[in-house]
């Protein structure tokens, strides 16, 4: 994730701490020193939806062989040992699991950060309060547009207006929500309009996702917004940061699996306030870029583990077989090692970049999906080969 509004203006929030601060520089397994990864946990595959970008590629249907009950208490377990910052449950539909908030209720109990991935559609008056009162940190409800841009890319007609009720319910007992949406060649004209549904209806949060090629999102490669749109929506997402600071509301602003944004951000503030980009740079130095396999982690419906949740052919070992604190930790998987000490393996443009301190290669699953090579160059990287130090040579400043 890159926190825009934390590199372009003074902010405080949890996830700072684990992607800026010292204690994250140089990592090889966690997150931060002395703690495992961030671990993303799609509890179910079912959902009640059908998204066209789904990476599991989720249907209104029961799939065999997921985690038990008592297999994911003790998942949990293994995870509250390790010390991993943050359990993220996700799905398909996390609420389609029977047992979903029982399981979040433990994990919190287990001293584990619990956080929410969902469509919205499921969060009653009820499921909200309940969230709030077992210490769900937050949740993340998925908007792909406004009204029937959104119906349409989610596959129902008024899933719009019940994920707006789930937010609803959640702000209105106090429990922290935010939006999700993922920038594809459909949506990126509403940008504006999420932006200004936020202010609103006081949302406090907002990731950004850059699309990636896995699931039924690889047959959405010729829907992905091209380079010069990808920098207009960065510059948009910059401009409406920086406008809802100077008028003083209060909102984390964020884009996720796309590193080029980082440097991006670093280059177009270095053009206007040096100052500040030094500090930007100081930052993004500290983080290191792209950090599945190290800082970030996924566990599927079936106990596989994966180094994020775009990148399911690669599978290091199952919690029902080994815990996942030791899978991680050897890292023998010649990928998973990989990821690692990924600067000799890269390929194309990311292996001459100048930047690759600051972007680690980008997101790999694109590179694969394109090229077949889950090594070279990820093809929605926008920066042009000046800007990377192989039209000219650029030095580093601040």
């Amino acid at each position: 994730m890159i926190g825009i509004s934390s590199l372009l203006v003074d902010s405080d929030t949890f996830g700072d701490s684990l992607r800026y601060s010292h204690a994250s520089r140089g990592q090889r397994h966690g997150a931060i020193a002395g703690h495992g990864p961030v671990v993303v946990w799609n509890v179910t595959r079912t959902c009640n939806l059908h998204c066209r970008h789904c990476y599991s590629a989720s249907e209104a249907k029961s799939y065999e062989g997921e985690l038990s009950t008592e297999q994911a208490r003790a998942f949990i377990d293994d995870l509250a040992d390790f010390k991993a910052p943050v359990l993220l449950f996700s799905g398909g539909e996390p609420l389609m699991r029977p047992d979903i908030l029982d399981l979040a209720q433990y994990a919190h109990e287990r001293g584990l950060r619990t956080t929410f991935s969902t469509n919205g559609t499921m969060i009653s008056k009820e499921v909200a309060r309940r969230m709030k009162d077992i210490g769900v940190s937050y949740v993340g409800i998925s908007l792909d547009g406004i009204g029937a841009k959104n119906d349409a890319f989610r596959g129902k007609k008024g899933a719009f207006e019940a994920a707006l009720e789930g937010i609803h319910n959640c702000l209105e007992v106090g429990q922290k929500v935010g939006l999700r949406f993922t920038i594809n060649r459909h949506n990126y004209t509403q940008i504006n309009d999420i932006f200004d549904l936020m202010e609103s209806e006081e949302i406090p949060r907002i990731c950004f996702y850059h699309l990636v090629y896995s699931g039924r999102g690889s047959t959405m490669m010729d829907q992905d917004v091209t380079h010069d749109e990808s920098r207009a929506a960065v510059d948009l997402i910059m401009e409406r940061t920086l406008d809802f600071h100077r008028r003083g509301l209060s909102k984390e602003i964020l884009t996720v699996d796309n590193h080029a944004d980082a440097v991006y951000v670093y280059l177009k503030t270095r053009e206007k306030d040096p100052a500040r980009a030094a500090q930007i740079l100081e930052l993004l130095r500290r983080n290191g870029g792209n950090r599945s396999g190290i800082a970030f982690s996924n566990v599927d419906w079936n106990g596989n583990i994966h180094a994020d949740q775009f990148t399911p052919n690669y599978t290091f070992g199952n919690v029902k077989e080994q815990k996942f604190s030791e899978v991680w930790r050897a890292a023998a998987h010649p990928i998973l090692a990989g990821l690692r000490n990924r600067r000799p393996l890269l390929k194309g443009r990311c292996s001459r970049c100048q930047w690759l301190d600051l972007c680690n290669g980008n997101f790999r699953p694109r590179a694969e999906a394109v090229t077949g090579d889950f090594w070279e160059s990820d093809p929605a990287c926008y920066l042009s080969d000046v800007e990377i130090g192989l039209g000219r040579e650029e030095k580093v400043s601040g």
